[in-house]
């Protein structure tokens, strides 16, 4: 198994694992989109704007994309905190 070179919430700028690095922020930016989506669709349940089968699509959309993301961490061998980079005086993104 390959070594990290990174596990402090930082992206990886290393040439030989550019492709772990852009993993890191790819999946980063979908987490990031993910949790926005999450927000907006709670926020139209509780608002009363979506059917019941809306609901039911949302959820089941909801749940095969962390079920997803969950496959692409283990691929890349990233977990949460990898998602989490720190953006310097701004604080982590998530």
């Amino acid at each position: 198994m390959q070594e990290q070179p990174f596990k402090s919430g930082r992206l990886n700028l290393d040439p030989d694992g550019a492709e772990q690095g852009l993993a890191q922020l790819v999946l980063t930016v979908i987490e990031l989109l993910r949790q926005l989506v999450e927000k907006q669709a709670i926020r139209r349940v509780d608002g009363g704007t979506l059917s019941e089968e809306q609901i039911e699509q949302l959820g089941v959309a909801l749940m095969n994309l962390d079920v997803k993301m969950d496959e692409l961490k283990e691929i890349f061998d990233l977990n949460d905190e990898d998602l989490n980079i720190d953006l310097g005086p701004l604080g982590n993104l998530l």
